[in-house]
């Protein structure tokens, strides 16, 4: 294969993005066997498979460096066009980035916001584990991300934003119910606790280090939203580890209070971006460092 044929990865872009070769078919206005052939031909091109055809579909080694090739190339598009052709209709730029819940409930929508309101962006955001958001650069699904990681990947570069301190509440009744001997293996093994989904691991480190339980020693529910953690702590049928951040006023009127404070969980952020970042993609880095460093503690 001697260049790369952009219509052959754009076909692989949208199937990834819309987990379906039938979705990517008709945004792509094309039959859903000419999708079919475009992936055929361009790894016959390559010679070798770009997708792993599971629920949800995804994509090689090989296929995800293609993918994160193709992101860098629009992003570079998306920059450009504008100043080439300033009398074309204007189209909003999209951009993807990965981060994780607790940042969404606290701080990181405070980043954007400035820059949405004076330009043309369409946002999409991938929610993930703040230890696996890399995996979205790695894939080529999204051009930035915030991560426990401070190691930045090959072309990406990485800058500290802060702490994001981390403490056991739950609601004055509950703490009652379940905990009026206070907290320790016995009582944690009765209290129904909250965790995000099955990757969640920062719940069961948290009792692992402090209580010496194993997460099969006590049960939690799964909810994939920080925002319902605060509800179902407030509500008094579960305990959970959130961001002091994301509930500060709740602490200070006394609606949520710390079943241990003198235990508590420090994890330390990082946004990653592209080393060739610029323009509107630059501002979204520079005020997600400048408020995140504001911000977090």
């Amino acid at each position: 294969m001697k260049e790369f044929d952009y219509k052959l990865l754009s076909a692989l872009a949208t199937i990834i993005e819309v987990q379906s070769f039938e979705l990517a078919a008709k945004k792509l206005f094309i039959s859903q066997s000419a999708i079919s052939q475009r992936i055929k031909l361009l790894e016959e091109n390559i010679g070798q498979p770009m997708l792993i055809r599971s629920q949800p579909i995804e994509l090689t080694a090989v296929g995800a460096q293609l993918l994160s090739h193709y992101k860098k190339v629009k992003q570079l598009e998306n920059e450009l066009l504008p100043q080439l052709l300033p009398d074309n209709p204007i189209k909003p730029i999209r951009i993807t980035l990965a981060v994780n819940a607790d940042s969404i409930a606290t701080w990181f929508i405070k980043a954007l916001t400035g820059v949405l309101e004076n330009h043309l962006i369409e946002l999409n955001l991938l929610i993930e584990h703040e230890e696996r958001t890399l995996d979205k650069l790695r894939s080529g699904e999204a051009i930035g991300a915030v991560s426990v990681e401070k190691t930045p990947l090959k072309g990406y570069r990485s800058f500290e934003l802060g702490k994001m301190n981390y403490c056991l509440v739950a609601s004055k009744h509950f703490q009652q119910k379940y905990f009026s001997d206070g907290v320790n293996s016995s009582s944690l093994k009765m209290a129904p606790a909250i965790s995000y989904d099955h990757k969640d691991d920062m719940h069961v480190r948290f009792i692992t280090q402090h209580f010496d339980l194993a997460a099969s020693e006590y049960y939690c529910h799964c909810v994939r939203s920080s925002e319902a953690f605060v509800e179902l702590a407030k509500q008094g049928v579960a305990y959970c580890l959130l961001p002091e951040l994301q509930i500060k006023n709740e602490l200070a009127s006394g609606e949520l209070v710390k079943v241990c404070p003198d235990k508590s969980l420090v994890e330390t952020l990082y946004w990653h971006s592209w080393v060739l970042v610029k323009g509107v993609n630059k501002k979204i880095s520079q005020e997600i460092t400048r408020v995140g460093q504001a911000l977090l503690s």
